[in-house]
């Protein structure tokens, strides 16, 4: 097989920890897809604006170099109980292929580098290589019977406050962006034992540092970074 990207992904979240564990679950994060210039022919997307959705296959770029296990701790479980891989949406698989079903926001024709495709709703890292993308079709698509196994529902969002005088000056779009993205808690399940840490993630270029009181995230700085 000779599989190479066809684009890359420019994303709000400048690093690994942050970014959702799933598609949708923060609409507010945004993503542009910039093609190759191989493929950046406006041909290959002709009919794609008829589509609010689509399948976007991906490369694990960042963890690729660290192999696999046939089993894996899965967030949802308290990273305590072991599943297969193949049970699992681990990046660390045999092959890093990651799939993920984003919100066509607009596709860009007057870009130097068009067409370029806006996305919402992204769980993927800046930077991020695609090998495909595919058109989301409700019909098939979509199979609201299917069972969940351990992944019963979205996680259950924790409240965010900002200690005072931290959102000064931040967009209420960004400010909505990190709120959203905090409040699925990305911290390591394994974590998620009581103790207090400071954690730091870039969001839409902003370091932000925060820690978890009483079952709540507390944003303590949000600077440029």
């Amino acid at each position: 097989m000779d599989i190479k990207p066809i684009a890359h992904l420019r994303t709000c979240y400048g690093e690994k920890f942050g970014v959702p564990r799933q598609s949708g679950l923060v609409d507010e994060a945004w993503g542009q897809l910039v093609f190759e210039p191989e493929y950046r022919q406006l041909d290959a997307i002709r009919g794609l604006d008829g589509f609010s959705h689509l399948w976007l296959v991906f490369i694990f770029h960042q963890t690729s170099h660290k192999g696999w296990k046939p089993t894996v701790r899965p967030p949802r479980l308290g990273g305590n109980q072991k599943v297969g891989v193949f049970a699992s949406r681990s990046p660390f698989r045999p092959n890093p292929i990651g799939l993920s079903c984003l919100k066509i926001e607009k596709i860009d024709l007057l870009d130097p580098l068009a067409p370029v495709i806006h996305l919402r709703g992204v769980d993927l890292v800046d930077g991020t290589p695609v090998i495909d993308i595919k058109p989301y079709v409700p019909y098939a698509d979509c199979l609201p019977n299917a069972s969940q196994g351990f992944a019963q529902g979205p996680p259950l969002p924790l409240a965010v406050h900002w200690q005072n005088g931290t959102e000064t000056n931040i967009d209420s779009s960004t400010k909505k962006l990190i709120e959203k993205s905090l409040s699925i808690d990305p911290r390591p399940a394994y974590q998620n034992d009581g103790q207090q840490r400071e954690y730091g993630c870039l969001i839409a270029s902003l370091n932000v540092r925060w820690t978890v009181q009483n079952n709540a995230i507390l944003i303590l700085s949000c600077s440029s970074s």
